[in-house]
């Protein structure tokens, strides 16, 4: 079973082989992280093609070999060719990350379906047995954590670094995060008022 890791891209170099919707689809999700990317790729699909326009890309405008892979920390294989996708993984050095989009199987990560708001990541995965109830779980979970979640995640990362940093007893500051952490707390529309005389109380104390 893979060991589900969040990983931290920014500024690393993301190598692409491949330039159609599935290429596309991957550097969109690593442009948000802020990775630096190259796609190597005799074409480019309309949306990368945005992406270079923007000065978001590289492209290198070839088809692949080996030495493409150079100093890359992650790598995606997304060609239409399987025979190209493995000669990609053949090429990687070790240390070297690598996806292959049309074989799991063969891949040293994948990327979930997951549901984002702000802060909040929740990843879902049947580790390739069925990509299908990941987006039908995907989908209900999209429903049941709102846009209302992305503004929660943030009160509640301002009201912990506050916490944090004034008050010291390790009790006081479980039971306070406990209590802002609420559904009934944080839907209020005076909720920074209301953690401000909680806090203000509890320093007195």
């Amino acid at each position: 079973m893979p060991y589900p890791i969040f990983l931290d891209v920014k500024g690393r170099s993301a190598v692409i082989i491949g330039g159609g919707k599935v290429a596309a689809r991957k550097a969109a999700g690593l442009l948000e992280e802020g990775a630096k990317i190259t796609v190597v790729s005799p074409a480019l699909a309309p949306e990368l093609q945005h992406f270079l326009n923007e000065g978001q890309i590289t492209w290198v405008q070839k088809t692949f070999s080996p030495e493409d892979l150079m100093n890359a920390f992650l790598v995606f294989a997304a060609t239409n060719s399987r025979e190209i996708n493995l000669q990609v993984k053949t090429a990687a050095k070790d240390g070297q990350l690598v996806n292959i989009a049309d074989a799991p199987d063969a891949s040293d990560f994948h990327i979930p379906s997951n549901v984002k708001r702000g802060k909040l990541t929740i990843a879902i995965s049947t580790s390739g047995a069925s990509p299908t109830l990941a987006r039908k779980i995907r989908r209900d979970l999209e429903q049941k954590y709102d846009e209302s979640y992305q503004g929660a995640v943030g009160f509640l990362h301002r009201c912990r670094k506050s916490i944090l940093a004034e008050l010291e007893d390790p009790g006081e500051r479980s039971k306070l995060l406990a209590m802002i952490s609420e559904e009934d707390f944080w839907k209020k529309d005076d909720r920074e008022d209301r953690f401000r005389v909680l806090l203000k109380e509890i320093k007195k104390r």
